[in-house]
């Protein structure tokens, strides 16, 4: 069968890496994926898994080969360990890449900016990040520019807060609704009249999936700003959820989400800690201008909002039969 070219997943299991898989599936590339506790090399429906570790050089060299593109997408789970864990991680995909002449795809984040680049960020807009985390994520695209200006070609497709049916580390699910129930109460995190960026995890894979079939015609450290959802007021994607829930027979009323409980909390669970590193986020509009992006493409890959919500709340078990 004739394929697009090869691509290696790293983060496969997690919601962006495995969105992009099953996107890049279906538009026919030959599709692998580092995975632990794997033995040795084997195919798992169209997905190929290859045994090994993010954090090894050679294992991830070893996966890479004959790879056009390598997707990181992998992260320390629950937020923890950045500073020992991401940029090693990196550099070994970068090492892969060099050998097999690969492009390398990293979905970015809005934690590369400080208020002094807000409310509308464009790809040009100036990184001086105000956290630990947004500190890794600007050397990150540092040290992917200084590949590029190596010989290498690298893609960073930015959104917002992730959401969708596997997704299961993110906002949507573990801080707005709780999964495997029809929701009661929704918890909003945004302070009011503030705008929030969210993302559509399979509109970012249609996205990777669409600049990749255009791949040669990108500058070699190519950036991409998708708007998303643009929630405006901070009030639409809960509103959305208690609609969902109401077409499923649900009551849900909506609360402010108790920031003063996780300041409680925070001193012994690592994961919140970090979170609240982030609450910045959520205290002042942040809007990724998507100009340059729907220039190249034409448009951007976009899912209606209640739709989106509908297929998230699925995924997590939330929604089960319609009443009435």
């Amino acid at each position: 069968m004739e394929t697009r070219g090869k691509v290696l997943i790293l983060g496969a299991t997690g919601g962006i890496g495995g969105e992009t898989a099953r996107q890049l599936i279906r538009e026919k590339w030959e599709v692998r994926a580092l995975k632990r506790g794997s033995h040795g090399s084997e195919l798992n429906g169209e997905i190929q898994w290859m045994a090994g570790d993010a954090l090894d050089k050679e294992h991830v060299a070893s996966a890479a080969k004959g790879c056009s593109v390598i997707v990181h997408a992998v992260n320390p789970p629950g937020y923890r360990n950045w500073q020992h864990l991401v940029l090693p991680m990196l550099r070994n995909t970068i090492n892969a890449a060099e050998r097999n002449g690969s492009l390398i795809v990293l979905p970015g984040t809005v934690y590369n900016y400080g208020p002094d680049a807000f409310p509308l960020l464009r790809e040009d807009a100036q990184q001086r990040p105000v956290t630990r985390k947004g500190a890794i994520r600007v050397q990150m695209e540092k040290e992917l520019e200084a590949y590029s200006q190596r010989g290498g070609r690298v893609l960073v497709v930015r959104a917002g807060d992730f959401f969708g049916p596997h997704a299961g580390n993110s906002w949507f699910s573990q801080g707005l609704i709780k999964p495997g129930t029809l929701p009661k109460v929704i918890s909003n995190p945004g302070t009011p009249e503030t705008g929030h960026q969210w993302a559509y995890l399979p509109d970012i894979a249609k996205t990777i999936a669409a600049l990749l079939a255009r791949r040669e015609e990108l500058e070699p450290f190519a950036r991409f700003h998708m708007q998303g959802h643009w929630d405006p007021d901070g009030s639409q994607m809960v509103r959305a959820i208690q609609r969902i829930t109401a077409q499923y027979g649900g009551v849900a009323k909506i609360n402010a989400f108790p920031w003063w409980f996780m300041y409680l909390a925070a001193p012994f669970n690592a994961t919140l800690r970090e979170l609240l590193e982030m609450r910045y986020l959520w205290r002042q509009s942040v809007r990724l201008d998507n100009t340059k992006l729907v220039t190249f493409l034409g448009a951007e890959p976009h899912t209606p909002l209640d739709e989106a919500v509908r297929m998230t709340l699925q995924g997590l078990g939330c929604l089960k039969s319609r009443t009435g």
